[in-house]
């Protein structure tokens, strides 16, 4: 069985023109995922309240990852910047 992975945060925004909405992981969870990290980023199935959806972790650019939250998931559970979320996620095969 997979390991599932839990994170809460902020949901933040990045500060430019069409910035990505995400939160941020742990470091130590970064750090526990970097051997599986193709050019900076790991494959995963994400879990957010009734969304579920395919996407990678994100490097940071100061050696975290984030995952992006699109408005389908942001909509489907009424998150907004700010608010506090708690998402899950498992590694999947590339």
């Amino acid at each position: 069985m997979t390991k599932v992975y839990t994170v809460t945060g902020r949901m933040e925004l990045f500060d430019r023109d069409g910035g990505w909405h995400y939160v941020q992981v742990p470091r130590e969870v970064t750090e526990e995922l970097a051997g599986l990290a193709d050019r900076g980023l790991v494959a995963i199935t994400a879990r957010l309240g009734r969304s579920q959806w395919s996407t990678s972790l994100l490097p940071m650019g100061d050696g975290t990852q984030f995952v992006a939250l699109n408005a389908r998931v942001r909509g489907a559970n009424s998150i907004d910047v700010g608010d506090e979320v708690t998402l899950s996620f498992q590694v999947r095969p590339r």
